[in-house]
């Protein structure tokens, strides 16, 4: 494993925990490095309300912060339906559970070993 997998792999860790933190729903982890040349990582959660998919995005904010990232793009904060958070090294899509169910990113990407986060 080089440096930058041991990293990339260490932030999401970092990030689904933030997530769990907050009560996030059906977290998984994708393993995107044999299937897309832009990041190592996706990180796909949901949340049952607005409010709650940004206090998610927000915890995953904070904690990355403390560790010394800062996010390159954030997108869909303010309507939180779906809030994308790209690190570069891994993407976190956060959904409302309704919005995960119609993009269904696990299924499109179905080709990336993926797996549920556990505490």
């Amino acid at each position: 494993m080089t440096e930058t997998e041991k990293t990339s792999n260490e932030l999401v860790e970092i990030a689904a925990a933030a997530a769990s933190s907050k009560k996030a729903q059906n977290i998984v982890i994708m393993d995107m490095q044999k299937v897309l040349p832009v990041t190592d990582y996706f990180l796909v959660a949901s949340g049952t309300s607005v409010p709650q998919v940004q206090a998610i995005a927000d915890a995953i904010d904070e904690k990355l912060t403390e560790a010394g990232w800062q996010f390159l793009h954030k997108e869909g904060y303010r309507e939180a339906r779906w809030v994308l958070l790209d690190y570069g090294v891994f993407v976190a899509h956060i959904f409302v559970n309704e919005e995960r169910q119609f993009y269904n990113l696990e299924q499109l990407w179905s080709s990336a070993p993926a797996r549920v986060y556990e505490d």
